[in-house]
């Protein structure tokens, strides 16, 4: 039994008659009758009775048919799942990223990304950069975003962006009348701090340290979007990742510009040991549209709201 013999038996069955049959499979009538025949010889029963020169599927044929169809089936999906895994890479996207991309620029490049892609499965993880940069050279993920503290050796990157840090400030506080706010009006503050491996957080260390300002740490996170739920909460102020604060102005949260400037820089990284599927390309492509019409934050005076172009 063979291919061959299955698709002319299919075939017939389908167009109703074997002239039809030929002109479909691009062979002779005689080349197809051949294989009907070779097929009946294999499978040791009649699959048509010939009827006035046409070939009528036997009881036999027709549930053997059934048994043949449902295999096509299985080979058209076979060809389909080939056509997306040539066309789009595996047909799925794992994407792992820090929290402050997380909740705001990835979610928005997942639903750009699915207006072209709509059958793509996503499946999106936040976690600290260092878990970021270690799923994906262990090849669990296809894409990171990950801050740029963490060991770039050993995974393909390319830098995301370079975004200029905001100062949090609860409704009501001293700190909320000023336009800008700078190391200087630290000193005292009741503070929340990122992570001490966070570069920001290091920069913020050094300016506060150079102007002789003492704030006072009251707790430290990872996340940016954390210091902002905890600096709305009155806990103290902060410098956050201007990615992590939407939503939080609208919810009576205050941010100023801080000045000398303390930048958040976040990379793209790769797995290394593969060339980059068109789905990850594309979602590549997704990021950077958000992340170039992102709206910039302006500060009316006397305002304690930013608002947005």
């Amino acid at each position: 039994m063979n291919f061959r013999q299955i698709e002319a038996f299919r075939t017939v069955i389908q167009s109703g008659t074997v002239s039809r049959a030929a002109e479909l499979m691009g062979v002779t009538q005689p080349n197809v009758s051949r294989l009907i025949g070779e097929l009946e010889e294999v499978v040791g029963f009649a699959l048509f009775d010939r009827v006035k020169g046409r070939l009528i599927p036997t009881p036999e044929g027709q549930a053997f048919y059934r048994d043949v169809d449902q295999s096509f089936r299985g080979l058209d999906l076979l060809r389909s799942s080939a056509a997306r895994i040539r066309d789009f890479g595996s047909g799925q996207i794992r994407i792992a990223s820090l929290a402050a991309a997380g909740s705001t620029i990835v979610p928005r490049a997942v639903k750009k990304f699915r207006e072209s892609f709509p059958s793509a499965i996503v499946t999106l993880s936040i976690m600290t950069s260092a878990s970021v940069r270690n799923h994906v050279v262990d090849g669990e993920y296809d894409l990171g975003i990950a801050a740029d503290e963490v060991d770039l050796s050993g995974v393909e990157h390319q830098v995301f962006g370079s975004f200029a840090a905001l100062c949090a400030i609860p409704a009501g506080h001293p700190l909320a009348a000023k336009k800008v706010i700078g190391p200087k009006d630290f000193d005292g503050m009741d503070y929340v701090a990122l992570s001490s491996g966070d570069k920001a957080r290091r920069q913020l260390d050094r300016l506060c340290e150079q102007a002789g300002a003492k704030p006072n740490l009251v707790i430290e996170t990872p996340f940016a979007i954390t210091a902002c739920a905890l600096v709305l909460e009155g806990v103290g102020i902060a410098i956050v990742n201007p990615l992590a604060i939407d939503g939080f102005s609208e919810r009576g949260l205050i941010f100023r510009p801080f000045e000398p400037a303390v930048y958040f820089k976040s990379y793209l990284l790769f797995r290394p040991d593969v060339q980059k599927a068109r789905l990850v390309r594309a979602f590549v492509n997704s990021l950077l549209e958000v992340r170039n019409s992102r709206p910039s934050v302006h500060f009316d005076q006397g305002c304690e709201k930013p608002t947005a172009d």
